[in-house]
């Protein structure tokens, strides 16, 4: 799995790097920029980067000399001969994701995943439990730590090997800061600094120096994994979550769109018609959560008496075929669908992913009926609507890839090899 992006205030990831043979000239070339080649398939072999970039033979040499003391890279299978002369083979090389781990976590409101993962995005061992994202940042992240440094043990993996954590969370986040705006369904995090408690836990519950801690809403890392693993070729992807609350991610050429301080994708708070008279958690009225998400369906469940407190009861519900819920999905399919017929048109994506505790066939058809309804018909003419691939993983593997694009951007590569004294 292939992945790109940094975080950045423009509101959305800096996308592939801009690496030699793509406007820089060779002499300016970095080690990290031929890393960034080698990672992305681009140039696997000396001859190749030499072609790349226009430095010569020996700067190339030297410069990977560094990436081999850090152990970045490794040499992989000798690649074709290239002449029809015959001769030896190009030794190729690759990334090596071994020499490292990431964390990762995604919080629900209720429960949350927690994971070990490679630097390509194999998961190693993962936890689900309870963890009630009401109970605050300071206990929640607290036993985030513990959860870590339990599945360290359970991969045989050291906390020495962890160069950094993901985390996903069911709020908006400026991505400068890593700390939620304002988030309607996490009473007591506004504004609090989940970057450096979570460092902070990691350190206490496995005696390991702090790493680096990078925060994201949960839909814009579900859309980030999604999009890397399932349809890396499609240069505009959206995700839409509908769990306790609705949100959405954007993929825009292999980056994140998150507006101008991590509010974009928040269509939970669209005001519809058929919202009037309904509080949303926001504290206003008419919002498309407020009639239309996983909490929505529970609430009108439990009203005509079947248990049902959280989107997750709707999720099991609906695994069941339990008939009215089956029906409500549907209901709420449609007024999602009548939304997003508007971000369709807007952005003209070549997928639409819908994921989510109500994904599934009853919420998919409601929102394909509406969707193609209201929605232009070039709009749709090649718009794929499928449901997750990843699962309840694509925020993991997102948080990872997170973490990965970041310590590893060209820019980044260089700090961190100077860090090491190589």
């Amino acid at each position: 799995m292939r992945m790109t992006g940094r975080p950045g205030r423009s509101g959305r990831t800096a996308g592939t790097a801009r690496t030699a043979g793509t406007g820089k000239s060779g002499s300016q070339a970095s080690a990290g920029e031929l890393l960034e080649l080698v990672r992305s398939g681009r140039a696997t072999t000396r001859g190749a980067l030499q072609q790349a970039t226009g430095l010569s033979r020996a700067t190339v040499g030297q410069r990977l000399d560094r990436l081999f003391r850090a152990g970045w890279l490794r040499e992989g299978a000798g690649g074709p001969v290239g002449s029809p002369l015959g001769g030896r083979p190009s030794i190729t090389l690759e990334f090596d994701d071994e020499h490292a781990v990431v964390l990762a976590a995604d919080l629900e409101t209720r429960h949350a995943r927690a994971a070990v993962l490679s630097l390509t995005g194999e998961i190693h061992a993962e936890h689900t439990g309870t963890l009630l994202v009401e109970d605050g940042p300071d206990a929640v992240l607290g036993e985030l730590g513990r959860w870590f440094a339990d599945l360290l043990d359970k991969a045989g993996h050291r906390a020495e090997e962890v160069c950094g954590i993901g985390l996903a969370v069911p709020g908006p986040v400026d991505s400068d800061t890593g700390r939620v705006v304002q988030p309607p369904i996490m009473p007591g995090w506004d504004g609090y600094d989940i970057r450096s408690r979570l460092a902070r836990a990691f350190t206490e519950h496995t005696g390991a120096g702090e790493v680096p801690v990078l925060v994201d809403n949960d839909a814009n890392l579900m859309a980030y994994g999604e999009q890397r693993t399932s349809h890396p070729d499609c240069s505009a992807f959206v995700l839409v979550k509908v769990s306790t609350g609705i949100g959405a991610g954007v993929v825009v050429d292999g980056s994140v769109y998150r507006g101008i301080d991590g509010g974009a994708g928040d269509i939970g708070h669209i005001r519809v018609p058929e919202g009037a008279g309904a509080l949303c958690r926001c504290g206003s009225y008419g919002c498309l959560a407020a009639v239309a998400s996983g909490g929505a369906v529970a609430r009108r469940l439990a009203e005509s008496g079947v248990r049902a407190a959280s989107g997750s009861d709707v999720r099991a519900l609906l695994a069941a075929g339990h008939p009215e819920a089956v029906g409500l999905a549907r209901e709420a399919g449609r007024r999602v669908g009548d939304v997003l017929a508007t971000v369709v048109t807007l952005l003209n994506p070549g997928v639409l992913m819908i994921a989510g505790d109500l994904a599934g066939t009853p919420f998919l058809t409601g929102v394909r009926e509406l969707l193609y309804q209201r929605a232009l018909p070039r709009s749709t003419a090649h718009l794929e609507v499928v449901t997750s691939r990843l699962g309840e993983r694509a925020g993991l593997v997102g948080a990872g890839a997170l973490v990965v694009e970041h310590l590893y951007a060209p820019e980044r590569v260089e700090e961190r090899l100077r860090a090491m004294g190589v």
